[in-house]
């Protein structure tokens, strides 16, 4: 399973809320931009709707029983289709904009409207609903001013009507959107229908501009997100970056604090002295075990120099011989224990002398292979390797790693099992690979196999003598050799180990 990545996580979250930010900018600014638009229309409409009629002429009315006047005459129509044109070019844009015009007097007889649209039918119709639903102004409420003396009140005027503020609203068409306004006088009644089409290419292009832009700023933010939240995680790489150096040999490292933010200092600081304590403690568990196996070694040397003695001395085949010649064995054993101990202790703390010469590793598999013979008759022994195989290396500490490795693959091999030795050689690296028929190694062995004192399953074992040092030790002596001994994947029913040496 795939683990999330914090910084993506930051990055995501920042483009996601400056998105929802934007997009909400966006979307509260299209519709600011819409309606102060709508409302400059609103206001150019209702000056042009106060303009249309007070030059208007009243009309008279017939007589009972005359006949009614012409609703219209060509010079009223050519002024007012004049005027239909005006109203084209006068609403704040360089081209020409689709405008209707219906003109009624105050007995609802139609003076004039527009008939140059495809659309001019729908229009008037809804021009005409517009002044069906306009009411007539209502007079001033204020007090008449007094009548002069020699006025004779027979005379006077009718009351001013000022025409009520009209209400503009948008209606559809089949094929257009309008915004309307009408206004009735004593003596005319108007209503304008102005196409919405510039306003909407106008909006249409605001909006492109937010589709570019948002994704555009989407982009910056999340990349600025991504490359500030990788500054702001630098310490936490820092410390992944020592943590994979924190080795027997590199527990001498500390993060520089100089630079870092404030809120990694405290973990910085306790990372440091977890360090310094793990240094501490291992530096001591080193020197003791070095220091234990050499002052042992001397005791070990003169105890078993003593029992070689003492044998030499004692009847052949007395039962005293049989217990001395078990004591020289454990004795041997327990030096072989130390020698081990002292070899890891100097692996650990990098100070592993190796008195480097040219070595015939194929001189050395020959005689592994004769001490094979020797002490597993029993096993077939298959080989596929070539004479002069050299390496730079320590001579005795290679014979060690080969006799670790070829007395596992004997100790642990099935009853009348195998051995096969193969090698491979490389410009620069020499890979010794040993395999032994063996039962499998459970997927927790594997794992520990090289571990100090790990024995593995006890029941796999218990019949096989050792301690477990000799795998960790041959390991270490291959990586002082700048190589390294690994345990292979291999099929059911085998083990392989592989050794390598740079040939250099």
């Amino acid at each position: 399973m795939k683990l999330p990545s914090f910084r993506l996580r930051i990055a995501l979250l920042s483009a996601a809320l400056a998105g929802s930010t934007l997009v909400g900018f966006g979307a509260v600014s299209w519709f600011q931009i819409y309606n102060a638009k709508i409302s400059r229309l609103d206001a150019e409409l209702l000056n042009h709707l106060m303009r249309a009629t007070p030059n208007f002429p009243p009309r008279e009315e017939p007589p009972p029983g005359a006949a009614s006047p012409r609703r219209e005459n060509s010079g009223d129509r050519s002024r007012w289709q004049f005027y239909e044109d005006s109203l084209s070019y006068a609403f704040g844009t360089n081209t020409k904009t689709p405008v209707a015009l219906v003109v009624m007097d105050a007995n609802n007889n139609i003076l004039y409207q527009s008939n140059s649209l495809p659309t001019d039918l729908e229009v008037n119709r809804l021009l005409l609903k517009r002044l069906e639903l306009t009411p007539l102004g209502q007079p001033p409420k204020r007090e008449p001013p007094p009548l002069p003396s020699n006025r004779n009140p027979s005379f006077e005027g009718p009351p001013l009507i000022r025409p009520r503020p009209p209400q503009f609203v948008t209606e559809n068409t089949a094929t257009a959107v309008w915004r309307i306004g009408a206004t009735k006088f004593p003596n005319a009644q108007v209503a304008i229908a102005v196409s919405l089409q510039a306003v909407d290419r106008d909006m249409a292009t605001i909006r492109n501009i937010f589709l570019v832009s948002i994704p555009g700023a989407l982009l910056l933010v999340a990349v600025g997100a991504w490359l500030v939240s990788g500054g702001a995680l630098r310490p936490i790489r820092q410390l992944t970056g020592v943590i994979q150096q924190v080795t027997v040999k590199g527990l001498d490292q500390r993060i520089p604090i100089g630079t870092t933010d404030v809120e990694f200092v405290e973990l910085i600081q306790v990372f440091n002295l977890m360090l310094s304590r793990l240094e501490r403690s291992f530096t001591q568990a080193s020197r003791f075990s070095g220091d234990a196996a050499h002052e042992l070694k001397t005791p070990l040397t003169i105890l078993q120099g003593e029992l070689e003695r003492t044998l030499q001395q004692v009847d052949p085949g007395s039962e005293v011989q049989q217990r001395l010649s078990n004591l020289l064995d454990e004795v041997r054993r327990l030096s072989g224990i130390m020698r081990k101990l002292l070899l890891l202790s100097l692996a650990d703390a990098g100070k592993m002398s190796l008195y480097l010469v040219e070595v015939d590793m194929s001189e050395l598999l020959m005689e592994m292979l004769e001490d094979v013979e020797m002490l597993a008759p029993h096993l077939t022994v298959q080989t596929d390797f070539i004479d002069g195989l050299r390496v730079k290396g320590d001579r005795d500490l290679l014979i060690q790693v080969l006799q670790n490795l070829f007395s596992n693959a004997i100790k642990y091999n099935l009853a009348n099992g195998w051995i096969q030795i193969r090698t491979h050689q490389t410009p620069t690296t020499l890979h010794v690979t040993i395999v032994n028929a063996s039962k499998d190694i459970p997927l927790s062995d594997r794992d520990r196999i090289f571990d100090r004192f790990y024995r593995g399953d006890p029941s796999r074992n218990r019949k096989v003598e050792g301690i477990g040092l000799g795998l960790s030790l041959a390991r270490e002596i291959a990586r002082a050799h700048r190589g390294d001994l690994t345990l292979d994947l291999t099929s059911s029913g085998q083990t392989a180990f592989t050794l390598t040496l740079p040939m250099k």
